[in-house]
């Protein structure tokens, strides 16, 4: 990663960020406040996938991933497990006191401690690497702000950059020092577009990514029926470069679809209460201060 301040970006936010269509949200007294803690919606997971695909862009971490000797974490072994830690990190995060975020943030350490690169990989790596941890830091929130967006609408400058301020923990949560995260929304954007530059897949990379989006690692019960859905999602929710990079196709027809989809679903979702809506993510914290109030294994 060069230096990102100094870099001028030769990737727009055209081609590094997805489109949204929803319809601009009221800038009434009741949506002039916009935090993270507010999307926190059950269909932040439609693009799951999709945000695993982006973090493995940068080719250290994919293959810190895919290499990963930390066997019992293993996405493609131990699916749900890897689904119910990564879920509580971003609950303890968003929702979590400091003293549960530095629980979670040792729990993960001494996971990450076994995360290095040996001899044979064909990049060098270490999971305490505090750039690599920046960067999948910046794809989390790049999936929050996607998704609530997608189901309310394009957030006004001002709002944005409120919930970009509150989305500090999902880096700081872990090794990425508060000076590292840039200081304003639009710095964020400019090191996004610096860092996507980076973007690489090789074969191996593109091979454990697309078993992921056809769900290889669960029952054919659930992944036939789910799989199309997942797929679709999962493109629509990458931006440009991502999809040239990984060699996906995408029509103007599928993004036609896409964008109809959460249309309907932006409009339906905001008759739901929000305890509905918010309920997997309270139910994974409660899980996680059960887990530490009895002493559990945290990840």
């Amino acid at each position: 990663m060069p230096d990102w301040q100094n870099t001028v970006p030769r990737l727009t936010s055209e081609q590094t960020r997805i489109s949204i269509a929803t319809p601009r949200r009221a800038t009434s007294a009741e949506l002039a406040g916009q935090r993270i803690q507010e999307a926190l919606d059950g269909w932040a997971a439609a693009g799951a996938a999709a945000n695993v695909a982006m973090q493995l862009g940068w080719p250290e971490v994919g293959y810190g991933v895919m290499e990963s000797r930390v066997e019992s974490g293993a996405l493609m072994v131990h699916p749900w497990k890897r689904l119910r830690t990564t879920a509580q990190y971003l609950a303890v995060a968003i929702l979590g006191t400091e003293d549960e975020r530095a629980a979670y943030r040792e729990a993960v350490n001494s996971a990450h401690r076994h995360v290095r690169s040996t001899e044979s990989s064909p990049v060098k790596y270490n999971a305490f690497d505090r750039e690599l941890q920046m960067w999948v830091a910046a794809c989390l929130f790049i999936g929050f702000e996607d998704t609530h967006q997608l189901l309310f609408g394009k957030m006004t400058p001002e709002q944005a950059e409120e919930f970009y301020q509150s989305a500090r923990p999902l880096g700081t949560t872990l090794q990425v020092p508060d000076d590292m995260w840039p200081a304003t929304r639009a710095d964020f954007e400019h090191f996004w577009n610096v860092a996507c530059e980076r973007i690489a897949y090789d074969e191996t990379q593109r091979e454990f990514l697309n078993r992921l989006i056809d769900l290889k690692m669960v029952t054919p019960l659930m992944r036939y029926p789910l799989r199309g859905l997942l797929r679709f999602l999962t493109i629509g929710s990458l931006a440009p470069v991502f999809r040239e990079r990984m060699g996906l196709q995408w029509r103007p027809i599928d993004q036609r679809r896409f964008d109809n989809l959460f249309l309907f679903v932006g409009f339906t979702n905001r008759f739901l209460p929000q305890p509905l809506r918010f309920w997997a993510f309270h139910l994974g914290m409660g899980d996680l201060r059960r887990r530490i109030r009895t002493g559990k294994d945290l990840v």
